[in-house]
């Protein structure tokens, strides 16, 4: 799993420059998915070793989760805001929104299901 942590992150930062490219790199805030990408990567990296795996992988979900929450809530918001006035104002914007909520719920979901498969075998492995 540490492994599948450091390429979600590293779309996740590949995702943040795109956006920023796209926006005509002048709108920083399009960076944002790039430093939960960073924080995400770096934590598959320290999960690296078997002795820190655990501590590193729920940093990284917490850190997926808390990108997941903030992707609703601006897919929400920009959502609303194209019901209201028949289109979306800033489409790259909306996109990587779109893009980092898909990528942050499957990481989360990947890794919650990790969880759960551990927990599992060491009560497998206990009896």
């Amino acid at each position: 799993m540490a492994k599948l942590t450091i390429v979600f992150g590293v779309l996740l930062v590949v995702l943040g420059i795109a956006g920023f490219i796209g926006t005509g790199s002048e709108h920083k805030t399009a960076l944002i998915p790039s430093y939960f990408g960073a924080v995400i990567a770096l934590c598959g990296v320290i999960a690296l070793n078997p002795a820190l795996r655990m501590h590193a992988m729920h940093g990284a979900v917490t850190v997926g989760l808390l990108g997941f929450i903030g992707s609703v809530v601006m897919v929400i918001k920009g959502a609303a805001t194209a019901a209201s006035q028949g289109s979306i104002t800033r489409p790259v914007a909306f996109a990587c929104q779109v893009i980092m909520l898909i990528l942050t719920g499957l990481f989360v979901g990947l890794c919650v299901r990790s969880f759960i498969a551990a927990r599992r075998n060491r009560i497998r492995d206990a009896k």
